[in-house]
């Protein structure tokens, strides 16, 4: 595997691995791949990486700011998807572990994530990365019409 950093040809690929995980309805509220005009525009510009398997594409993480405020400008949310025939395999860990070096490399000092309970891979990947659970939202938002809970988690940086 080899984890490069995500380029705006990787898009499709990227697109492709997104919709696999809003297909499953446990790893996002979002019902549909925004184009990637928007996508961009929504993510930071550092810290965004893609596992490579061979030429194929395996999986992408990437970095979202929480708030337009100066004060939280050194918190952001995670994005990992990894795609649904490689799960399992140590390329979410790759690029989890990437993304935080990178992360810390760009300034920032906490990651956040908000994952559905029901994603436990998710969890245990993110615990196995150095993020703990700090609180649990219910009835955060609706997903076809059905309540859903957040698992709410963090990791921050030992540098800052």
């Amino acid at each position: 595997m080899n984890i490069i950093q995500m380029l705006p040809a990787h898009w499709p690929d990227v697109k492709r691995i997104y919709e696999e995980g809003i297909a499953t309805q446990n790893a996002t509220f979002e019902t549909s791949c925004p184009v990637w005009e928007k996508w961009n525009a929504s993510h930071l510009p550092h810290s965004r990486w893609i596992a490579l398997i061979d030429t194929k594409v395996a999986g992408w993480a990437a970095l979202s700011p929480v708030s337009d405020r100066c004060v939280y400008g050194g918190v952001a949310e995670v994005s990992i998807y990894v795609g649904s025939d490689l799960r399992g395999q140590g390329i979410g860990k790759g690029l989890m572990n990437r993304m935080i070096k990178s992360s810390e490399e760009n300034g920032l000092w906490t990651l956040n994530s908000a994952t559905f309970p029901e994603n436990t891979e998710s969890i245990m990947l993110h615990i196995k990365c150095g993020f703990r659970e700090i609180g649990y939202r219910e009835r955060i938002g609706q997903l076809d019409g059905i309540w859903r809970n957040t698992v709410l988690m963090e990791r921050r940086s030992l540098g800052f």
